[in-house]
């Protein structure tokens, strides 16, 4: 990419980021702040022996590290470290990296660890998260966290894009309840933007209790049907 394109762009992400940083908050966003702290300290609790549980069966199938680390973009663009159990096999990031989208997704076919399939269709993987949300890194409901190397990509691509940073990136999403990972992420983008402009107590209900639902149907069906 040509310098003069590289200064163009940073200062195109730079922009974008300031506007995050300047939109206003709404008094809504502190009333699910506290829903964030409340919920996510009791499903820590509550979800302990499952934690332990995960923890010691990555451990026995595919050794260190139990957990993946990696870094996001968060409210206002600020860099943060996310966690996840492990679900594939060590440098598999470095070997998806370049990849989004439907690429990803079929390359990450042949990287997954023997549970990680499982950890992955169950959701269960993303449980250290509500450690992220304590925090204050991320919510339970909002935009998914994107890798800082696609952030610019796709701010520049798309115009809107730039509106995720209003809001703490989510553990769950409206995106991802209503759609796969298979979906384009203009398409992503547009049910991002509806929580943004919404993001009411009541929606953000509606999204943890469908997301609890689907989690618990595949945690089931998974452990009738491993493999599938």
């Amino acid at each position: 990419m040509p310098e003069t394109t590289t200064r163009i762009e940073d200062t195109l992400v730079r922009g974008y980021r300031q506007l995050a940083l300047e939109a206003p908050a709404r008094r809504r966003d502190a009333l699910l702040r506290a829903l964030d702290v409340t919920l996510s300290a009791l499903l820590l609790v509550v979800l302990l022996p499952v934690v332990l549980a995960i923890a010691l069966l990555v451990l026995a199938t595919s050794g260190r590290p139990i957990l993946y680390r990696g870094e996001r973009v968060g409210r206002g663009g600020r860099i943060f470290v996310m966690l996840k159990f492990r679900t594939l096999r060590p440098g598999a990031e470095e070997r998806l990296g370049p990849y989004l989208g439907e690429e990803l997704v079929r390359r990450t076919q042949a990287e997954f660890t023997p549970i990680g399939r499982w950890l992955k269709a169950t959701q269960l993987d993303e449980i250290p998260q509500f450690w992220n949300v304590l925090r204050g890194d991320m919510s339970l409901v909002g935009p998914r966290p994107i890798r800082p190397v696609f952030f610019a990509e796709l701010a520049h691509e798309l115009p809107a894009y730039w509106q995720r940073l209003v809001v703490r990136p989510g553990l769950t999403g409206f995106a991802q309840v209503r759609r796969g990972y298979e979906t384009p992420m203009a398409e992503k983008l547009a049910h991002d933007l509806e929580w943004i402009a919404d993001r009411s107590v009541a929606l953000y209900l509606r999204t943890v209790a469908a997301t609890a639902w689907r989690v618990v149907r595949q945690s089931l069906r998974g452990l009738v049907r491993p493999d599938g």
